[in-house]
């Protein structure tokens, strides 16, 4: 099936935004299960300032969907309808500030984040290793695996309100509880800042590497 094509009014209501829109764009390019149908629309916001604005401008009652790797998301047939939001190399930065905290982008793979941890000689954030998603979602979720979980590694996190204003939230602020934050669904996740410890850079590759092969044995 194909939804109206609303590209060209969105255009036409944001002539600075710099992230591609495409109309009914394929969804099961995008999910790990290579299933489902159509987004209506696919935005990929060129960074955090793009989206910030793309939200800001976005008409009163068009839904809003934010996805991240899709590792554990079915998308169904008919598709979603209203615009789909997914981060790209705009939010993929990685970039340690201390021997103990790595700041990090949302779209950017756990893994990815682990394996910088480790060659930023930051111990703590191996249990990141293990979880197939992106930081967006860990955000979200409270991610974690292997006695690790991101309310015992964040610092802070940046995310974008429904009006299109930023906002820099503490450990505290997000309300962490098992696989769940309290913050409001509507607002995305941008960036986090990471904390752990000094380590020695080859026994946290050792801690990752049983991370692994952990997850290679159980959860094939």
């Amino acid at each position: 099936m194909s939804f109206p094509d609303i590209t060209a009014d969105l255009v036409a209501r944001m002539p600075e935004l710099r992230g591609k829109l495409t109309a009914n764009a394929s969804l099961a390019e995008t999910t790990w299960f290579r299933v489902g149908g159509p987004a209506q629309v696919l935005f990929r916001p060129a960074d955090e300032a793009d989206l910030a604005y793309f939200r800001a401008n976005l008409p009163e009652g068009v839904p809003l969907v934010v996805i991240g790797l899709a590792s554990n998301l079915l998308v169904r047939d008919g598709g979603v309808p209203g615009v789909v939001v997914r981060l790209g190399r705009g939010f993929a930065g990685i970039a340690p500030e201390d021997e103990r905290r790595l700041r990090v982008g949302a779209a950017v793979p756990d893994v990815k984040a682990a394996r910088a941890a480790a060659d930023a000689g930051i111990a703590g954030l191996a249990f990141y290793r293990g979880i197939p998603g992106s930081i967006g979602g860990a955000l979200r979720m409270n991610g974690g695996a292997h006695g690790g979980e991101t309310k015992d590694v964040l610092v802070e996190a940046r995310a974008i309100d429904g009006d299109g204003e930023i906002h820099v939230l503490t450990c505290a602020e997000m309300g962490f509880s098992y696989r769940h934050c309290s913050v409001d669904e509507d607002w995305i996740f941008t960036e986090a800042l990471l904390e752990g410890h000094p380590g020695d850079q080859a026994e946290i590759q050792r801690e990752m590497n049983a991370v692994a092969e952990y997850r290679e044995e159980h959860q094939p």
